[in-house]
């Protein structure tokens, strides 16, 4: 595989990072950049750890994850959109969404980096990848564009929040839930 695959498939990947941390940004309406950075810290580092986790798994397990890795990000980024949704609609001082909680930040990572650990387990399909130096590289650069793509949805998600005056929390949940729905149908080949 060549260094631009490697680097498409990460960009690829952080599409979804991207997009969760920018609607987390809608929702804080202000830089808070130690959420950010975590946020991004592990969004960069679950979808390396997931890729490598694919890779050395993949002669046990594989047929069980790709079965079944499409349902699992579906349902847990349905799940918060869910919840976000749902205390749109609460009084104020009942919401509970906070994307600033890092269970909330872990729940998202591992939603996000599911596709990982399916694209983990082709590379061990591959021969060049056989042996544990050269898939160093593909895996880093996962994690690194993740890191910097969360970091950039962030920022922009906050510029966005504060110069609209939308519900955000109740389209921060859409957005989620199509995320989630995309990975399914993609995974489903409905398109």
């Amino acid at each position: 595989m060549s260094t631009i695959e490697i680097w498409l498939i990460a960009i690829s990947l952080a599409i979804d990072c991207f997009s969760v941390s920018m609607t987390s940004g809608i929702i804080l309406k202000q830089f808070v950049w130690r959420t950010f950075l975590t946020m991004a810290f592990f969004f960069g580092l679950f979808q390396g750890m997931m890729a490598f986790i694919g890779w050395a798994g993949a002669n046990s397990f594989s047929g069980y994850i790709e079965a079944y890795d499409h349902w699992i990000a579906f349902a847990l980024l349905a799940l918060v959109g869910g919840n976000m949704i749902k205390e749109n609609f609460s009084k104020e001082e009942e919401r509970h969404f906070n994307p600033t909680r890092l269970k909330i930040i872990l729940l998202l990572a591992v939603a996000t980096s599911i596709d990982a650990l399916a694209v983990g387990i082709s590379l061990a399909f591959m021969s060049e990848y056989h042996q544990l130096a050269p898939i160093l590289y593909p895996i880093g650069a996962f994690g690194i564009v993740s890191f910097i793509f969360s970091i950039m949805g962030s920022v922009l998600g906050t510029y966005f929040g504060r110069h609209m005056k939308l519900n955000m929390e109740l389209w921060g949940g859409i957005i989620l839930i199509l995320i989630g729905v995309k990975i399914l149908v993609e995974h489903l080949h409905l398109i």
